[in-house]
């Protein structure tokens, strides 16, 4: 069985350590417990590794956050997997720093990376994981604080909880979508 998990990001130094790259921050960890490394193949950063049985294909999109969908429809067709044994994780502000919630589908809400996703794969319907990186920002300022840094207090609540994401990808691809959200979902 295999899965494909796509954490999104923007490539460049410049966004490494902002709000917008959870996914990625989540990808490396995930990748680095099972022992994986990126390598540069198309449209991606790209790193294999088995657990329980499955197979695990883990993508950084390569290319901008607004076109992740290209990465995303790539690799689900190359490696032959179907959508549902697919999982994007992606940041959130209208969750809490920290908290995480998973869902099988829904909009893209304000999030470019996951409203390209839907266009390109023409559907709402792929199970995500959603990092919250709360909204503390004046009105008119949501780009600013989304693609701006961790706060020194933030970093230190996010480690932990960077560890749970691992484990409800972990959980995701073993017991499935419905008795992870119950496991994880709303603690």
């Amino acid at each position: 069985m295999k899965f494909l998990i796509t954490g999104l990001g923007n490539i460049g130094n410049e966004y490494a350590e902002t709000r917008h790259n959870i996914g990625f921050v989540i990808l490396d960890a995930l990748a680095y417990s099972l022992g994986a490394t990126f390598t540069s193949i198309r449209y991606a950063a790209v790193a294999k590794a088995k657990y329980k049985g499955r197979t695990l294909v883990m993508i950084k999109p390569s290319i901008y956050m607004n076109l992740s969908g290209k990465a995303v429809r790539y690799w689900l067709e190359t490696e032959n997997i179907p959508i549902e044994k697919s999982l994007v994780i992606s940041d959130d502000i209208d969750l809490e720093p920290g908290q995480l919630r998973m869902k099988p589908g829904g909009s893209g809400g304000s999030h470019n990376g996951l409203n390209h996703i839907i266009e390109i794969l023409g559907t709402t319907s792929f199970p995500r994981l959603r990092f919250g990186i709360g909204s503390d920002f004046a009105k008119g300022f949501q780009v600013e604080y989304v693609l701006g840094r961790w706060t020194s207090s933030e970093v230190e609540l996010l480690k932990p909880r960077v560890l749970v994401a691992v484990d409800m990808i972990k959980s995701f691809v073993t017991i499935g979508l419905d008795r992870t959200m119950s496991s994880y979902n709303n603690k």
